[in-house]
């Protein structure tokens, strides 16, 4: 942001201010609140000036072998009031320095030169912060466990996740300096060292640059000055010249000049360029491989789809051809579902026909409104259609079955009074009945036993509970004939924890139904030791209600979860109420 002020600051002679903010979208309060700090810019920078020139002069002082938390140290003896943090700024100011005149165009047509003096110091420095930062945290982790901490005269021992760090920000540097196109010059100070051989020490001793170790292996030639005038190349890289490696080779005619010159560094200079390895190209190509697999699949997607909607197509041209909409709408459905109702032959195939037709998944994502039921999807209309005509025809069967039990159980009369029930039978039908029957019309066809009752229109309102006209009691019978008392057969009444105990095995029924597990395997857990009792029972179908309701709302039978919910325990009409559903699913029980 610094460079796009200055630039404005320099152009805004020939342009004007507000054109250049807003081609270079800054906010013109912005360019001004930078240009009125410029004077405060200007000292402060006199003042990291004075402050670098006073660290140099420190540093020199102490034969270079002081680093920042001794520079530190003597600048606050010396009076100055100087964080540390300031102090250790040198770092990024060797970056800026490095990135400045990597940047510098060659003079003349010759590649600049940079020299670094020296890499040494940067080591310590970049060693001192790491030796700081674990001191700090051997410091936080003492007062985090209550412990006395490492003492402040003695060196903390440096992790190796700390050298590892030390050793990315001399890499930052080392790659600034590859990004020059000239030569490159490092000095280093050297430390004599005793020699070991087979890990074991000798009296002979070797001279070692003091830097980071993997320093030799990242340049093109090392050269030890041993003296004055007396230079010795120790290692070199290059197919211009023939060294063996590994030997001390003396260079008397030592310079920068004839060293590269040497190197072949004239000839190779236009030609030069600087290879390094990526990492990150890795990643990279699995990020492009896993864009394109994404790409394949998505065109496979789009192609099955393609190929799934084209019959969808013909089909609804053929519709459309017969007469038939390609789409259902909500006032379609509910006239498809009340045409399906009021077939005489078979409502419950019609409305079927419908579901298999145009699919339960196409009529859950359509909205109708029914008077009696509210709002609801057309497959859940069905449903409920499908459910109310099972139960009509189920009540049909029953009472069906109870008059045939009561007509068997009626003892047989003997031929006289069979006679004398005839003729009061006779005798009451010419007699005016004292409750009148509702008139019958004509018209309307004797219903057959195994006939369906027509379900109730899904548009019609609830009907009121029928009325049955009174019966007329044995007082009010004609007194002509005595009449033959009935014989009356007391029926077998169940027993209320039969009742209950049929009640939740039913639920458990479904449940086993719904969990696709067979009864057995459901009931398994409590009757291992045989039949379970009633209670125990009741709290295993209890237990179990929550995971059905999910498997109902997962498979998107919410209306039928919210009504078993809402079940009381035991419900004995819970098989009426999953009727529907379990004639929908496959039994695999």
């Amino acid at each position: 942001m610094n460079d796009t002020y200055a630039f404005i600051e320099a152009e805004k002679t020939t342009h004007g201010v507000a054109f250049l903010c807003r081609l270079l979208k800054v906010a013109r309060s912005s360019f001004y609140a930078w240009l009125a700090a410029a004077r405060t810019r200007s000292v402060r920078k006199a003042a990291d000036e004075a402050l670098v020139h006073e660290i140099t002069v420190i540093h020199v002082g102490s034969r270079q072998t002081y680093g920042v938390p001794r520079v530190h140290a003597v600048l606050r003896r010396l009076g100055r009031r100087v964080n540390r943090k300031r102090v250790a700024r040198t770092y990024q100011d060797i970056l800026d320095a490095i990135r400045w005149a990597v940047a510098q165009p060659p003079v003349n047509g010759k590649p600049n030169m940079i020299t670094v003096d020296n890499v040494t110091t940067l080591w310590d420095m970049l060693s001192d912060e790491q030796a700081l930062y674990a001191r700090r945290r051997a410091e936080r982790k003492a007062q985090e466990n209550r412990r006395r901490g490492p003492n402040p005269d003695l060196p903390v021992v440096i992790d190796p996740d700390l050298w590892n760090r030390a050793k990315d920000r001399w890499g930052e540097v080392l790659w600034l300096l590859r990004r020059h196109s000239g030569p490159v010059l490092l000095l280093a100070r050297q430390e004599t060292v005793t020699a070991f051989e087979n890990d074991k020490p000798t009296r002979d001793t070797v001279r070692k640059i003091k830097a980071e170790k993997n320093l030799p292996a990242a340049v093109d030639a090392i050269v030890e000055l041993h003296a004055l005038g007396e230079a010795h190349l120790t290692w070199v890289r290059t197919l211009h010249w023939d060294v063996k490696p590994g030997e001390s080779t003396r260079f008397p005619d030592f310079s920068i000049d004839t060293l590269l010159r040497r190197l072949g560094f004239e000839d190779a200079a236009a030609a030069r360029q600087v290879t390094e390895s990526r990492p990150e190209a890795y990643l990279q190509e699995q990020d492009q491989q896993r864009a394109q697999e994404q790409d394949q699949q998505r065109q496979q997607q789009e192609q099955n789809q393609q190929r799934q909607q084209q019959p969808n197509r013909q089909k609804a041209q053929a519709q459309q051809q017969n007469g038939r909409p390609s789409e259902l709408t909500g006032e379609q459905a509910r006239a498809l579902i009340h045409k399906a109702l009021t077939d005489e032959n078979n409502p419950l195939e019609c409305l079927r026909a419908i579901r298999e037709e145009w699919g339960f998944r196409l009529l859950q994502r359509i909205p109708t409104k029914t008077k009696m039921w509210g709002d609801l999807n057309a497959d859940d209309l069905i449903s409920k259609c499908l459910t109310h005509i099972e139960e009509q025809k189920k009540k049909r069967e029953e009472e069906h079955t109870e008059e045939a039990t009561t007509g068997d159980q009626t003892p047989q009369a003997n031929p006289s009074a069979a006679g004398l029930e005839e003729g009061a039978r006779e005798h009451r039908e010419e007699q005016p009945s004292t409750a009148p029957a509702p008139p019958q019309p004509e018209s309307t066809p004797p219903a057959a036993e195994d006939a369906v009752p027509p379900p109730p229109d899904p548009q019609a309102e609830e009907p009121p509970p029928a009325e049955r006209p009174e019966e007329t009691s044995a007082a009010e019978e004609p007194q002509d004939l005595p009449a033959l008392p009935a014989a009356k057969v007391p029926a077998k009444k169940k027993n209320a924890t039969e009742i209950a105990r049929q009640g939740l095995l039913d639920e458990a029924e479904v449940q086993a139904r719904v969990k696709w597990v067979t009864v057995g395997e459901h009931l398994g857990p409590v009757s291992e030791t045989g039949e379970p009792g009633l209670g125990q029972l009741r709290d295993f179908v209890q237990g179990h209600r929550a995971e059905v309701i999910a498997r109902l709302e997962e498979g998107g039978e919410t209306a039928l979860a919210d009504v078993y919910r809402r079940a009381p325990m035991p419900d004995l009409g819970i098989k009426r109420k999953f009727a529907a559903y379990l004639d929908r699913a496959p039994s695999e029980q």
